[in-house]
C-alpha cells in the first residue's frame, strides 16, 4: 500500500508537489487549500472595474529546467516576454538598476561619495567578516552607496533594523561591486543593467500570475479541496483537523503553511519547537493599485523608491506585463500601476491614506501628471499577510532545530514560509521545493533546492 501524502496549501509549492505526484502516476494523495482559489500569494484578483492585480510583483524567471518546462506546458504560447527595464528613484535622480553599477546618473557630489566609499571597501577586502547585513553593506559597498540607496531601500523592504539581519541570505539577491567596473561606468558614461537572473522574464498573457496555478490545478481537480482551513495537527497520530470540523490522516505531510503558525497548531504543544519558532520573524504587505483611463506607453517594468515620503518601495507598470491586466485588454485606453509597501506585524496602515501618498509620490517622480488624478478609475488595495520571511540573526538557529524535528515526524515544511528562507522564496524555488519533496518521499532523491546554501 502506497503512503498517503497530504499537502497543505495550494500555492506554488503545494501545486508543485501535486503536479509531480500526478506526473508520476501516484494516486494516494490530496491537497487542502484554506481559500476559495489556488495560487497562494502568487494568485491574482480582478477588481470591479476589470483590472487584474497580483499580490505583489511576480514575474516568471527560473534557475531550473523542470520549472521552465512546466510553465511551457501550462501556458504554451500565452505568455509575454519582457526585457527587464527597472530604475531607482532617488531624490530627483533616476538611476538604472542596479544602483551601484550606474552611479553616473547621480549628482556629482553623490557620485564622488559613492566612489570613494566603494574604493575604501575594495581595499578593506569586502564583507566576508561582517557580523550582520548592515555591516555587510558597509564593508561591501562603502558608506556612500550604503547611505544613498542600500540603507533606505532595504529598511523599507524589511521594516527591520538591518543590524538584526543576517548576511547569509544574500546569494544572487544583491549585486556586489567591482570597483574598477564602477569607475569605468562613470568615466565612460556607460550603462550596466544586465545583472541578475530576472534580466529577461515572462508573464502570463491572461489572468495574471495566478493563471499559472489555476491551470496546474486543472490537471487534477478531484484532488484539490478548497475552503479547508487547517487548525490542528496531531503528529503522533498523523492526523489533521480543519476549521469546518472535518479532518484527515496522513503518512507523510507536505506543509506550506507559515512555519510559526504550523508549530502553534501542533497538539499536544511542543514547548521546545514553540520556543524555537519565536526566532522566526516576518512582515506584511499592502498592495495598492491605480487603474487609469489613460494610455501609458513605456518600456519600464518596475521602479524602486528610496525616499521616505514615498511609502512604497516598488511600483510596477502592471499594464506593461500584459494588455489583459486592464479592462478588455484595451491598453489604448487604460493602464495600471501596482505599488507595494511593507509594514511591521502589529501595524495597521490606512489603505486610502497610503493610496493618496503613493499617488503624490508617483506625480513627484513624474510617472504620473497631476491631471491624472481625475483619470483614476480604480483605486485598489489588498493586505497580504506574511510577505517577507525576515532573515534575522536567529533564523538559522531556529530552523536548524525545527526542520529536522518535523521531518522526524513525517512532515516536510517547504515553500516561502514553510522553509522560511527568503533566498529560496521565488516562484521557481517554491515550485521546485514541492517537486523535490515528492521525489524524496517517493524515490529518496536529494532535495537540492531546500538544502542549497
Amino acid at each position: 500500500m502506497s503512503k498517503k501524502i497530504v499537502i497543505i496549501g495550494g500555492g506554488p509549492t503545494g501545486l508543485g508537489a501535486a503536479y509531480r505526484l500526478h506526473e508520476l502516476g501516484y494516486s494516494n494523495w490530496v491537497l487542502y487549500e484554506k481559500t476559495k482559489d489556488v495560487g497562494g500569494h502568487a494568485t491574482s484578483h480582478v477588481d470591479k472595474q476589470g483590472f487584474v492585480w497580483d499580490e505583489g510583483g511576480h514575474v516568471i524567471f527560473s534557475h531550473y529546467k523542470y520549472f521552465d518546462n512546466l510553465i511551457d506546458k501550462v501556458l504554451g504560447k500565452e505568455v509575454h516576454e519582457r526585457i527587464r527595464e527597472s530604475w531607482i528613484v532617488n531624490g530627483e535622480s533616476w538611476i538604472p538598476y542596479p544602483f551601484q553599477s550606474n552611479l553616473r546618473y547621480l549628482p556629482k557630489d553623490v557620485q564622488v561619495s559613492c566612489l570613494v566609499g566603494a574604493a575604501k571597501a575594495a581595499t578593506n577586502g569586502g564583507g566576508a567578516e561582517a557580523a550582520n547585513f548592515r555591516d555587510w553593506i558597509l564593508a561591501t559597498f562603502g558608506e556612500g552607496i550604503a547611505h544613498a540607496f542600500m540603507f533606505p531601500y532595504n529598511s523599507k523592504v524589511w521594516t527591520t533594523p538591518l543590524d538584526r539581519m543576517s548576511k547569509s541570505w544574500i546569494a544572487d539577491r544583491v549585486a556586489v561591486v567591482d570597483f574598477k567596473r564602477l569607475l569605468e561606468n562613470v568615466l565612460y558614461q556607460r550603462d550596466d543593467v544586465g545583472w541578475g537572473p530576472n534580466s529577461k522574464f515572462r508573464f502570463p498573457l491572461h489572468g495574471g500570475t495566478g493563471e499559472i496555478y489555476r491551470r496546474i490545478a486543472k490537471h487534477f481537480p478531484e484532488k484539490v479541496q478548497l475552503g479547508k482551513q487547517l487548525v490542528e495537527i496531531d503528529p503522533a497520530r498523523r492526523q489533521i483537523s480543519f476549521a469546518d470540523g472535518t479532518g484527515d490522516a496522513y503518512d507523510v505531510l507536505i506543509s506550506t503553511a507559515p512555519l510559526d503558525l504550523f508549530v502553534e497548531m501542533m497538539k499536544p504543544a511542543d514547548g521546545r519547537l514553540r520556543e524555537a519558532a519565536t526566532g522566526l520573524e516576518h512582515n506584511n504587505l499592502l498592495v495598492v493599485g491605480l487603474g487609469l483611463k489613460k494610455k501609458i506607453e513605456t518600456g519600464r517594468c518596475w521602479i524602486y523608491f528610496t525616499d521616505s515620503d514615498m511609502p512604497c518601495y516598488r511600483a510596477t507598470y502592471f499594464s506593461h506585463y500584459s494588455p489583459n491586466n486592464v479592462p478588455n485588454g484595451d491598453t489604448e485606453s487604460y493602464s495600471s500601476l501596482m505599488c507595494e509597501m511593507s509594514f511591521r506585524v502589529g501595524d495597521t496602515p490606512d489603505p486610502e491614506k497610503i493610496l493618496e501618498q503613493v499617488t503624490t509620490g508617483l506625480i513627484k517622480a513624474k510617472m504620473l501628471e497631476d491631471s491624472d488624478r481625475s483619470r483614476v478609475v480604480s483605486r485598489y488595495h489588498r493586505i497580504v499577510g506574511y510577505s517577507y520571511p525576515i532573515p534575522t540573526l536567529g533564523r538559522d538557529q531556529a530552523l536548524a532545530m525545527l526542520q529536522p524535528a518535523l521531518l522526524e515526524k513525517g512532515i516536510y515544511s517547504r515553500g516561502r514560509f514553510g522553509a522560511w528562507r527568503y533566498e529560496i522564496g521565488n516562484m521557481d524555488h517554491s515550485v521546485m521545493m514541492g517537486v523535490e519533496a515528492v521525489n524524496n518521499i517517493v524515490a529518496g532523491d536529494k532535495e537540492e533546492v531546500f538544502h542549497s546554501a
